[in-house]
């Protein structure tokens, strides 16, 4: 199985084009939607090109490939413009010999780890900074950054799991 993981598009259209343009160069089978998906927090400003509506046109159109979780940015009202469910703090994916524990992050993370088995690759956004770390314990961290706000000197970015290596992507 492939995946694409997304995180942080927080409603600009134009980044979250030109990743699902990338994605679907690669080919995948599953997109997983790791929240913060149409606004854009407090904290970060109105990004350019903001376009919320727009955002849950294009992915609600790739709905029965989605598998979404909620990020801290991510309210009910937002489950009402998409056709997918959205409001689960985490969400498991087995892949063939990998299992992922899909979260936005601001709850789990590296350093608040869930109940996990060995083996299993806690997968989350929330940081907009890229990252593929093994922490020594059988569990590994993928975040896939931002694909519309970068931070720490990133670029926007997506992850890919092609069934047996996890990669990041640069938009």
């Amino acid at each position: 199985m492939r995946i694409v993981f997304m995180s942080d598009i927080h409603g600009v259209p134009s980044a979250l084009e030109a990743a699902l343009a990338a994605a679907d160069a690669l080919g995948y089978d599953r997109l997983a939607l790791l929240g913060d998906l149409l606004y854009h927090g407090p904290r970060n400003g109105v990004p350019d090109f903001y376009d919320p509506v727009k955002v849950a046109r294009m992915l609600n159109a790739r709905k029965d490939s989605i598998v979404a979780v909620r990020g801290n940015c991510d309210a009910e009202v937002d489950q009402m413009m998409f056709e997918f469910p959205i409001m689960s703090d985490y969400s498991v994916v087995d892949a063939g010999a990998e299992r992922f524990f899909l979260t936005h992050g601001h709850r789990w993370n590296e350093y608040n780890l869930p109940p996990l088995g060995m083996g299993t690759v806690l997968v989350h956004g929330h940081t907009h900074v890229p990252e593929l770390k093994d922490l020594g314990c059988g569990i590994r961290i993928f975040n896939p950054g931002s694909v519309a706000l970068p931070k720490g000197g990133s670029s926007r970015s997506f992850g890919y799991f092609d069934g047996s290596e996890l990669r990041h992507y640069t938009i």
